[in-house]
């Protein structure tokens, strides 16, 4: 009588705890049974957006659930990083990041997450190199006649980029320390702003990602000076690396990321990362990729983080060697 009470109270005590063991287990095992939210932290029309909505595609494809991307641009980036670190841990709202996202503009300024600790990385996209690129109205055609036209009027021209700490910013100051030049910064909520202006004549220089550029260099909109990749592009074959036209060991890129909040089951981390796994191994990814100029990458989650990290670092001692001003 008295084992069989005791097995009673146990199980009267442990029953609540359980139900909710085998509840939650049940809702991870589900995932995802409701609609994925994607954040770009960028405005629509750059290359954060377009990859965002070509990942959208290949998750909500994998994952047999719809995949929403939702533009929340400013800040550098930190207002839809801040969103996500913020969002519950369920795996339901993820970040399409960026280095400025997850590593500039923490370095540069008081953001509410932790780059790099406040998110649980699924994987790395890979890396799409920037373009220098000109307004038709400028008569130059080579990086040397560039370089001279700049220097013979410091801080005449004004340059634009995708925002504080984006890659565009961080590339061009990088070519004015290079090549010691004066250019005046405007910095937008996105490439796609950026675009519109460069088209418009009003800010005739930037060194965006090619993958929103080459249209405009295709149709003659904007010309194009030198391309910052380690190897000239697939789809612009005649533009010469920054290399090529004299400018030795000059890369710059983007590299794109896909985070979770920090404190994701483990177990819907690993869904993630086999639908993202899925997504870059597929032909219409790899084809739309290519047609972007993106350098795809194969990471496991562990290689991701530590990409990340020593990016953080390179970028410390970057700006560091440099005194680049991360802020205006």
């Amino acid at each position: 009588m008295i084992k069989q009470a005791r097995i009673l109270l146990l199980s009267f005590l442990l029953g609540p705890l359980a139900t909710w063991v085998t509840s939650s287990n049940a809702q991870t095992l589900a995932y995802p049974n409701k609609p994925v939210l994607l954040i770009n932290p960028y405005a629509p029309g750059g290359p954060t957006d377009l990859l965002s909505r070509m990942m959208a595609k290949g998750l909500g494809e994998q994952l047999s659930q719809s995949v929403v991307v939702e533009n929340k641009a400013g800040g550098g980036a930190s207002i839809g990083a801040a969103f996500v670190a913020k969002s519950a841990p369920d795996g339901y709202t993820l970040l399409m990041g960026t280095s400025a996202a997850h590593v500039v503009t923490p370095m540069a300024t008081t953001v509410p997450y932790d780059g790099i600790k406040g998110f649980e990385f699924i994987g790395i996209i890979g890396n799409v190199p920037n373009i220098l690129t000109v307004h038709p109205s400028i008569k130059v055609d080579t990086l040397k006649d560039f370089i001279a036209m700049v220097k013979a009027k410091p801080g005449a021209l004004s340059y634009g980029s995708a925002g504080m700490g984006s890659s565009p910013h961080i590339g061009a100051e990088m070519l004015k320390h290079r090549a010691g030049l004066e250019m005046t910064h405007i910095p937008y909520r996105g490439a796609g702003p950026a675009l519109t202006d460069m088209v418009a004549g009003s800010v005739p220089v930037g060194l965006l990602n090619i993958s929103v550029v080459q249209p405009f260099v295709k149709t003659g909109q904007l010309k194009a000076i030198a391309y910052a990749g380690s190897k000239r592009s697939p789809t612009l074959p005649d533009v010469p690396t920054f290399m090529e036209a004299g400018l030795p060991n000059f890369v710059s890129g983007s590299w794109y990321s896909l985070a979770a909040p920090a404190g994701t089951p483990l177990s819907v981390c690993d869904r993630l990362f086999k639908a993202f796994q899925g997504v870059l191994a597929s032909a219409d990814f790899q084809a739309s990729a290519a047609q972007q100029n993106a350098e795809i990458f194969n990471f496991t989650r562990e290689q991701t983080l530590r990409f990340i990290q020593d990016d953080a670092k390179a970028m410390q001692e970057l700006v560091h060697s440099t005194g680049m001003k991360l802020q205006e």
